[in-house]
């Protein structure tokens, strides 16, 4: 299977459903299509690749600088493309009857499709123009579908929030690319790595290749410590912004605005996720510089535990589960800025994974949920899973793997991830201490929000909610995300990630701060009162999320205006002054001309001849002196 057809497939769908997007049926059949065969198409590239590879590019050659814009397989990568493609699958078959009435569905389901391709491109990119192009387009496409119901004030500012916020983390994540491959003479990823990494692999391999150890020092020169610290902190930055971490977290829960559909996969399996990927792909550079590793684990730490803080006490249930993609996001990242070199990138890669099948799931079955009653609001969702027995199940399998239960997929990847800053804070050279306490204690909160919903979602209630006209595609696309939700761990025994052994100890430990967060919801009193005890004094700071829009409007928007206006003024009354009074003085100069020859006195034409004459005789003799 070539891996361009893998990108060139949903790309091509996109293309097809922007031509046809005024006819609804053909642009379901083109979404559906194509997203069949790219899941289709993953899973045989998964199942046939079984080493790396390197699928070559067009190449190009910009003077000294080698642009091979190569695909990369390998056993992780197609895991990872085979996840994207079954929850784009499972999105357009969702879409298919969720925005059935929508008179934009076939703009919708193009982009949905591009994005997929964006996603897969930075996947399986061997290539930094290619990670980058994938990127930008997955930028673009995100502030598409979240303002994708344009026709409300509230989508559009939420679109416009979320573009801006994360094309200015983006200028980090560009002048990184262009540093490390400038470093490298090279935008190939392979080449990339091999120049900035720690010497001594260099030395090592080069030794292991029959050099002697002298040739090997003067082959292998050891990168600029500090230069690359600054743009691996560039690219973290860039990483941050996509991925709501702080200080850029602010936008996601805002994105809430788009359909459902759409927050399932930028949420679960595309954007939010894209910078891990990226830092996998790097992580021998990355793990090779303890400040962009600190840089990264601060941001995390903070990150994880004040967004699962938020999402135990916001008032709107699909609010909550954006917050909890914050938090869990941070826990996958967490695990690349802990992990020794030698434990690699796949704690973290797996955990992308899970989380990919479990936000996926509870997204879908929130969008169903919220049909069948009327709204998002705890309020309103209440006793809403009665609707139909698949939902019980989505909900029960979704937010036991969300809040860490062991065996389930989420559960299994996050012992993982525990387990490398375990490691990593023994280690004790980086922020692995500062993250594994932050770990358990955004454990215990997660699973305590984690019941809270289900509290909710499941409660008893007098009036059942009933939903007519669901087609069969769609307790069956919800079906199938539970079953790969409880036995998705499985994923471990194909080799797909490198991952290590799970400690028993930590994983009873698990077990009991899990257990502390349950009892915790549970004597909070969610299974009685939606309303929920903390409402009265912490839900409105929450849902405005703790009033960081109100700090970025004050701290960041209204400087930048008044300079903006400031800049205006200047240009505007000084600058242009200048050219002003030139103009004003050339028109009562002509002016002045213009009357003195309409009067057609001769003494005053005399007159102005003779005081000519008289300057030019005045400068003439100051040039003689």
């Amino acid at each position: 299977m070539n891996p361009w057809l893998l990108v060139g497939l949903p790309a091509l769908a996109a293309a097809l459903g922007v031509a046809v997007r005024r006819d609804d049926r053909l642009a379901r059949v083109v979404a559906v299509v194509a997203a069949g065969l790219t899941g289709l198409g993953a899973a045989v590239l998964w199942a046939l690749d079984d080493r790396g590879a390197i699928t070559g590019g067009p190449g190009l050659a910009a003077g000294g600088l080698s642009i091979p814009l190569d695909l990369a397989v390998d056993p992780t990568r197609s895991a990872m493309a085979a996840v994207v493609a079954l929850v784009v699958l499972a999105v357009q078959l969702y879409s298919t009857w969720y925005l059935a009435t929508d008179d934009r569905y076939g703009q919708f389901a193009a982009t949905v499709s591009l994005f997929a391709a964006a996603m897969l491109l930075v996947v399986l990119s061997g290539d930094l123009v290619l990670t980058l192009v994938g990127w930008e387009v997955m930028g673009w496409c995100s502030y598409l579908l979240i303002g994708h119901w344009s026709r409300r004030a509230t989508a559009r500012r939420a679109a416009l929030k979320a573009f801006l916020v994360t094309r200015v983390a983006d200028i980090g994540f560009v002048l990184a690319v262009v540093g490390l491959a400038a470093g490298a003479r090279s935008t190939s990823i392979a080449d990339v790595v091999g120049a900035w990494r720690r010497p001594g692999a260099c030395i090592d391999a080069a030794v292991e290749g029959g050099s002697a150890l002298g040739t090997a020092l003067t082959a292998c020169a050891a990168p600029d410590a500090n230069l690359r610290a600054v743009l691996l902190v560039l690219l973290v930055i860039g990483v941050l912004g996509k991925s709501a971490q702080v200080p850029f977290q602010d936008w996601l829960a805002d994105a809430m605005e788009g359909p459902t559909p759409a927050s399932a996969l930028i949420h679960a399996a595309t954007m939010v996720a894209a910078g891990t990927v990226v830092i996998g792909s790097l992580f021998e550079v990355f793990a090779a510089s303890p400040t962009a590793r600190w840089f990264l684990g601060v941001s995390v730490s903070v990150t994880m535990l004040l967004a699962a803080v938020l999402a135990f006490a916001q008032s709107d249930l699909k609010r909550m589960l954006a917050w909890s993609t914050v938090s869990q996001v941070a826990v996958m990242l967490s695990a690349l800025a802990t992990a020794p070199l030698a434990a690699g990138p796949g704690a973290g890669l797996l955990h992308l994974w899970s989380h990919a099948l479990f936000k996926s799931l509870l997204f879908l079955a929130i969008g169903w949920a919220a049909l069948a009653a009327g709204g998002t609001a705890a309020a309103t969702l209440r006793g809403s899973a009665a609707a139909s027995p698949v939902l019980r199940a989505a909900f029960l399998a979704g937010f036991l793997s969300l809040a860490g239960v062991p065996l389930v997929v989420g559960g299994l990847s996050k012992e993982h991830v525990i387990a490398v800053a375990y490691d990593g804070a023994v280690a004790a050279d980086g922020p692995g201490v500062l993250v594994l306490v932050s770990l358990v204690l955004t454990s215990a909160v997660t699973a305590a929000y984690s019941t809270r919903g289900y509290l909710v979602l499941t409660a008893h209630v007098r009036q059942r909610p009933v939903l007519a006209g669901v087609p069969p595609v769609v307790p069956v696309v919800l079906a199938v995300l539970v079953a790969l939700t409880v036995v998705g761990g499985l994923v471990v025994l194909t080799g797909a990630f490198a991952v290590g052994e799970v400690s028993v100890f930590w994983l009873v430990l698990s077990l009991l701060v899990v257990g502390v967060g349950v009892g915790v919801a549970l004597r909070g009193g969610f299974d009685r009162d939606p309303a929920e005890v903390l409402a009265r004094r912490f839900t409105p700071a929450a849902d405005a999320g703790l009033g960081v829009d109100l700090l970025y409007r004050r701290a960041v928007a209204r400087p930048v205006l008044r300079l903006a206006r400031v800049v205006a003024f200047v240009d505007t009354e000084v600058v242009d002054a200048y050219v002003r009074g030139a103009g004003t003085a050339a028109r009562v100069a002509g002016w002045a001309g213009t009357r003195l020859h309409r009067g057609q006195r001769p003494s005053a034409g005399v007159g102005l001849v003779l005081g000519g004459v008289v300057v030019l005789a005045a400068v003439g003799v100051l040039a003689w002196s």
